[in-house]
């Protein structure tokens, strides 16, 4: 397992070198890891962040030196520990349960489903089929990037697979239902974007108030279920 130094404060632990040969089992492997070294709660350490292959690990420099022998080697130091961390889990696999799947409500009104035609178009199927094999198939979230909540989903089915958009539009609306290439994804603020955009769910996947702050996380199952205009507008929040 490779442990390499990303600036002053910040460490990358590699757990997989590739994610398109295994998805589900890198995952797993990703979010053990991550699992293993929240448990640890190694000195110094203020934030972890799985993504794909690898695990980020963000530390505070200055208590990392506080809470280490040898000041002028924290980073060598603190790099152990985590290999120490992962060493003493190894044989510790997590046994919870995997909880039920997160349901997203999505409205695919030509409103808001302002690609829906292209990626019906595209897999030579109706939009109507293009909501049905959306709406009816199980995803993962493998992380959160991009913008604060966005969450990268494996599980679309083959037939949506549809290139992005060339080029981005540069304003998605926040609650967007996306597709970029072989992912579903959701943008949780107005930004910038090229994924094919679907639908919209009214929830709120970001809210820096709450805690936490994020809908989904890394390793939560999601389904999306069809809703109508009327049930969007209350569903609003």
């Amino acid at each position: 397992m490779e442990i390499t130094s990303v600036g002053d404060s910040a460490l990358i632990v590699r757990v997989r070198n590739r994610f398109e040969d295994a998805p589900k089992e890198t995952l797993k492997e990703v979010l053990d890891v991550f699992r293993r070294l929240e448990n640890a709660r190694i000195p110094g350490v203020i934030e972890l962040a799985p993504a794909y292959t690898t695990v980020a690990v963000f530390f505070d420099s200055v208590r990392v030196i506080n809470a280490t022998v040898e000041p002028n080697r924290a980073s060598e130091c603190l790099t152990q520990k985590i290999r120490d961390a992962l060493a003493r889990g190894k044989r510790k696999q997590n046994r919870q349960a995997a909880g039920p799947a997160i349901e997203i409500p999505v409205c695919y009104d030509p409103e808001f489903a302002l690609d829906l035609d292209h990626v019906a178009d595209h897999a030579r199927i109706s939009p109507n089929e293009v909501v049905d094999l959306h709406s009816t198939a199980h995803y993962l979230v493998n992380c959160i990037g991009f913008t604060p909540g966005f969450p990268y989903l494996t599980g679309l089915p083959k037939k949506l697979t549809t290139p992005r958009c060339a080029p981005p539009r540069k304003e998605i609306p926040a609650g967007s239902v996306a597709i970029g290439g072989t992912q579903a994804g959701i943008y949780p603020q107005v930004s910038p974007g090229g994924w094919n955009v679907i639908g919209r769910t009214p929830l709120r996947l970001f809210d820096a108030q709450k805690d936490p702050p994020v809908l989904l996380r890394a390793g939560d199952r999601v389904r999306f279920r069809a809703i109508t205009r009327e049930e969007f507008e209350a569903l609003k929040t």
